[in-house]
């Protein structure tokens, strides 16, 4: 990854390394965001409990996520720690650096068409960039997301043009979904109407919400969005739409929430 940032990192930050060597009570590694500058794990900082054989948690050449526990920068010494990551937190940085990765894959392609050198192609682009953005995805983010126009950021509109091209066919807008089951009885002479108009009036409330039969009188809602907090909202409404309308019509409704 072409990926640099200058400086220190912070206390607390969580960043990805490479292990360079293992001693038998410290492990070193070179930090991979950041230019010349590695860091040190002391073995009570590897795993918690008692470790036998640091080998059997770590060697030279395996990547890994640390959270920076101390700088000291008189002497250049970054203390870190494998033991204070969680899986969440693993997952999210891994996450951040394959999407940095697939954004300079998308320049690497830009390059090769227009028959530049990738990595001074590489320079040109992400400097004016990341004078704006901490990495290059999370501006490509806003372009698929946000209308960014890249000439803004200072980039020639000639190649503003091709890269936004080439990040919206390689970058979909970001979904979550949620999803589901309505349960419904009507005991009105109409009871099927009832039910029909319900769910009718539900869809109209946003174009996002999705309603499918799955017999015995139970019915699947999902809802797409771009955030939970979003379609937490229109179930919400859906919900209370078709709740409140087979209820106000002679009929009993219920709803059963899917796990995230």
């Amino acid at each position: 990854m072409l990926f640099k940032r200058h400086g220190y990192p912070d206390e607390g930050e969580l960043v990805l390394c490479t292990v360079t060597k293992v001693q038998f009570h410290s492990v070193f590694c070179d930090i991979d965001e950041f230019d010349r500058k590695s860091g040190m794990i002391h073995i009570s900082e590897v795993s918690p409990g008692r470790i036998r054989n640091i080998r059997d948690y770590v060697k030279e050449g395996k990547k890994v996520v640390c959270v920076i526990l101390r700088i000291n920068k008189e002497r250049g010494h970054i203390d870190l720690s494998l033991r204070r990551v969680n899986d969440s937190q693993r997952r999210r940085k891994m996450d951040e650096i394959k999407q940095e990765q697939k954004a300079e894959k998308i320049l690497e392609l830009l390059a090769k068409e227009l028959k530049k050198p990738f990595e001074e192609f590489y320079k040109k682009i992400s400097k004016p960039i990341l004078e704006d953005y901490d990495m290059l995805h999370l501006a490509f983010n806003d372009v698929v997301e946000q209308g960014l126009k890249l000439e803004k950021l200072g980039i020639e509109k000639k190649i503003a043009d091709k890269l936004t091209k080439v990040i919206k066919e390689k970058i979909k807008p970001k979904e979550v979904f949620i999803s589901g089951e309505f349960t419904l009885t009507s005991y009105d002479e109409n009871g099927l109407d009832v039910v029909k108009t319900a769910l009718q009036n539900a869809e109209k409330i946003d174009e996002k919400v999705d309603i499918k039969y799955e017999g015995g009188g139970r019915y699947m809602l999902r809802i797409t969005a771009k955030e939970y907090k979003e379609a937490e909202d229109i179930m919400s409404k859906v919900t209370a739409e078709v709740v409140n309308y087979v209820e106000e019509h002679n009929g009993e409704a219920a709803f059963e929430r899917h796990e995230k």
